[in-house]
């Protein structure tokens, strides 16, 4: 069993591998790194600007309202923020994960609301937690075959009114009734109900394919990597201290002010971020498997609300436009692996597989930005980065990836702190590569995050030149 041979990883340091921050690079390393990551057919294609909502814990702020009203209130932020011209619009893709039935292409109703013109397609992909980087990919996809020039891509996650179904039965019987015609023939049928067939039945959270919970996967995985509790809970604690102290510097610029609707109430900061101690974070009771477990609310992403939206522009049409773009949208992939035994381990094989794509080594990024869904999952994919005989049994390898410099990782905090809206986190994780490069004078980011389905993708992002 994999998960039996993961535990082999006993003794391997993680946090032990901070080292120096590296000098800056030369003129002549810059050129040859950069040829290197743009030895692509693909036309250039930039990141314009982006914007995000505040990300709330679900069941807060924004409880009232739907998908749709997130959505659109960041496609029209993202507008005022970049003076688009609405007809100048090519595309839209959204990303989302649990709709809302009403509006299940909620890319083109937010569209709609926003007051673009009705004539710019759009549509609504889903790929759990990297759903909007599966935007982001597919607005890239539409430049890069000469569908689109301008497009918007984002996603939104609605988890404060979840559909929750009526059961099987009652369905069906409803179903049935529909067609009857006669009031007699209504009632006969609903008499002929038994008492099994009525119930209602909640969304579930765990994996269909191996009917276990992400949660329950985090906890077995820890275990297999022998990451200890304490492990997890200080690097959610790096987390949150990295984001409060990134919120009162100014650095998460991709927020913004948002009046909800029918209220006079105006959010302008994620709400999930809480810098505890390890004293208070050890209380805490296993979440999954109990009693001994190791997974905790402190130490998992929590449930969260909120939407994001990107401008993604060929290069060439964002100059016409008077843009300076952030960065350029490199290499990308998607993977895919065992969906139990490695469910949340798609940043260790997209990694190794986007740096080869883009020519580049782990050396040549300087900034790294990670889907944060457990603290366990983090550094479980940093022990796999860092293991020869995981590249060599799974990667087909000779040698290990190597792992992240701490001093380069997740530096503004991450999902487990600042939320994680299945459908938007993709965006917040590429604006903030793109960000942090250009404050900390760096050339290459690679973002990577896992998904449910046991799914994976890994971009790299190049700061745009500042003349």
């Amino acid at each position: 069993m994999a998960s039996m041979a993961l535990s082999q990883f006993a003794s391997m340091p993680v946090f032990g591998r901070v080292t120096k921050q590296i000098l800056p690079m030369t003129n002549t390393l810059s050129i040859r790194m950069a040829s290197k990551a743009t030895t692509s057919k693909m036309p250039n294609i930039v990141l314009v600007d982006a914007c995000r909502t505040p990300f709330c814990v679900s069941g807060t702020h924004y409880k009232d309202l739907m998908a749709y009203d997130l959505m659109r209130a960041a496609m029209m932020q993202l507008v005022s923020r970049t003076k688009l011209p609405k007809d100048a619009l090519d595309h839209v893709v959204a990303g989302t994960v649990v709709q809302e039935a009403q509006t299940s292409n909620i890319a083109r109703e937010a569209l709609l609301t926003a007051g673009f013109s009705d004539k710019v397609p759009a549509h609504t992909v889903t790929m759990a937690c990297i759903s909007a980087n599966q935007a982001i990919t597919s607005c890239m996809g539409l430049i890069a075959s000469g569908q689109a020039d301008v497009t918007i891509a984002g996603g939104v996650e609605f988890l404060s009114d979840v559909p929750i179904k009526l059961s099987r039965g009652l369905r069906k019987k409803l179903m049935e009734m529909n067609k009857i015609k006669s009031i007699g023939g209504m009632v006969g049928s609903l008499a002929s109900l038994k008492l099994k067939d009525i119930g209602l039945e909640p969304l579930s959270v765990s994996e269909f394919s191996s009917n276990e919970t992400m949660g329950h996967s985090a906890d077995r995985l820890t275990s297999a990597f022998k990451i200890s509790r304490s492990e997890q809970d200080n690097y959610s604690l790096r987390s949150h201290t990295l984001a409060a102290k990134a919120t009162k510097e100014g650095n998460l610029g991709d927020v913004f002010p948002f009046q909800v609707p029918g209220t006079t109430n105006v959010v302008s900061a994620d709400n999930g971020i809480r810098i505890s101690t390890p004293e208070q974070m050890a209380k805490l009771k296993p979440a999954f498997i109990k009693p001994y477990g190791t997974v905790t609310a402190a130490n998992s992403s929590f449930l969260t609300d909120g939407a994001s939206a990107a401008l993604i522009m060929s290069e060439e049409k964002a100059l016409q436009m008077g843009y300076k773009p952030k960065a350029y949208l490199r290499q990308f992939v998607f993977v895919s692996q065992d969906p139990k035994d490695q469910l949340l381990l798609g940043p260790a094989y997209a990694t190794p597989a986007v740096l080869k794509k883009a020519g580049l080594s782990l050396s040549d990024i300087d900034v790294f930005e990670f889907h944060e869904a457990f603290a366990g999952q983090i550094l479980a994919n940093l022990k796999a980065l860092d293991s020869d005989w995981f590249a060599q049994k799974y990667m087909g390898r000779s040698s290990k990836v190597g792992v992240p410099q701490l001093d380069k990782f997740n530096l503004w905090g991450g999902s487990l702190s600042i939320g994680h809206p299945f459908g938007a986190t993709g965006t917040r994780l590429v604006y903030h590569a793109a960000e942090r490069l250009r404050k900390e004078d760096g050339k290459f980011a690679l973002v990577a995050a896992c998904a449910a389905g046991g799914q994976g993708h890994g971009i790299i992002v190049e700061r745009y030149p500042s003349k």
